[in-house]
């Protein structure tokens, strides 16, 4: 855990010159001053002071060197962005100025930044500024969460998050904030990693593409009648373009997409890459429900359906489960104390289910009568 540096300052860290605007203790209208931009302070000194004082216990000092702050000019902001302040001082730049693309890239080039500040920075910065934290292999290394932050980051080039890990995979760092990063690890092996370059790659174009085509929703509609599937005519083009993804690239899809892309890659052949999408963080309950009811998803993953406590505390997914003939069997099994009276009779008639599954249903079925 990268230790995050906080405000305020101590104010034996403050330089002299400033202590007396800056003292918690000192008088209320020097501080105010001071919070309003109207002491003479100038450049690096300034900045500091006001980003102490947006810590003050007033809440009018507090606010007056927050909206100073904020107001100042680019030709007074920016330098201080590259002198050796404190990293607390730096750590508020960062979340006040987050939109800002100039300050990040200021921070992002400055060695004084604490890492907390640039993994925090790297989670959604925009491109421009993962490429310039990228090429840092020193910081990288010593901090791995930034790697993770922005393998995470959708703005991130896909060839540059194949470089991360690469990166980490030759220095034997341990990325644990990245599902699936051993199968990661060896989906690059032998790959031909591309130097860092000016310009996205085609590859790097399609892959951003990809997720701008996708969507919070199922891609896939589903027969009631004979639960036959097929791609939503809207998500086709996202389904081929999934489809010409090498294994690395569909294992962050499912990490970074939405339930569009999810569903799509819940059925890719590739067990790692089901395995991903079933397992990413952003899968929810209602698209577990839908896959546990596909004909078309992998043994494995309705295992993984079945065995996560929190998707069973629905009873749909475990209905779906026992009503699902790819299930195993000994799953299947254990759900049928949890089934009502209607859905083991339903299942005790259903066509493929295994009969031992049947059988043991319609007994059940019976205990009610």
């Amino acid at each position: 855990m990268l230790a995050i540096p906080n405000l305020p300052i101590p104010t034996d860290a403050i330089p002299a010159a400033l202590r007396r605007f800056a003292d918690p203790n000192g008088p209320t209208p020097a501080r105010m001053l001071a919070a309003r931009g109207m002491v003479p302070v100038r450049g690096g000194d300034l900045v500091l002071l006001l980003a102490q004082l947006t810590a003050d216990t007033d809440p009018a000092v507090s606010k007056a060197a927050g909206d100073t702050l904020q107001g100042l000019p680019e030709n007074v902001l920016l330098p201080a962005c590259d002198e050796d302040l404190n990293p607390a001082v730096f750590h508020e730049l960062a979340r006040r100025f987050s939109a800002n693309p100039q300050v990040l890239a200021h921070l992002a080039s400055n060695h004084a930044v604490a890492d907390a500040t640039i993994a925090q920075i790297s989670a959604h910065c925009p491109e421009k500024i993962t490429e310039i934290i990228a090429v840092n292999q020193q910081r990288l290394l010593g901090a791995p969460q930034i790697i993770e932050a922005l393998y995470k980051n959708r703005n991130t080039r896909m060839s540059t998050a194949d470089r991360l890990i690469e990166l980490a995979a030759r220095h034997e760092v341990e990325l644990t904030g990245i599902p699936m990063f051993e199968e990661l690890k060896k989906a690059i092996q032998g790959q031909l990693i591309p130097e860092p370059s000016d310009e996205p790659l085609p590859s790097d174009q399609a892959f951003a593409m990809a997720l701008d085509e996708d969507a919070d929703q199922d891609a896939v509609a589903r027969d009631e009648v004979d639960g036959t599937e097929e791609t939503k005519e809207e998500f086709v083009p996202l389904q081929a373009k999934l489809r010409g993804m090498n294994v690395g690239e569909k294992i962050r899809m499912a990490l970074l997409g939405n339930a569009a892309t999810r569903s799509i890659l819940l059925r890719d052949p590739n067990r790692v890459v089901c395995m991903a999408a079933i397992s990413s963080p952003a899968m929810g309950e209602s698209e577990a429900k839908n896959a546990a009811q596909s004909r078309e998803v992998s043994e494995d993953v309705l295992r993984f359906i079945g065995k996560k406590r929190e998707w069973l505390r629905s009873y749909e997914i475990k209905r779906h489960l026992c009503n699902n003939p790819k299930t195993p069997l000994a799953l299947s099994m254990g759900f049928l104390a949890h089934l009502r009276r209607n859905d083991l009779r339903a299942l005790s008639r259903s066509r493929g289910i295994p009969g031992p599954l049947k059988q043991a249903a319609k007994r059940r079925s019976r205990k009610f009568e």
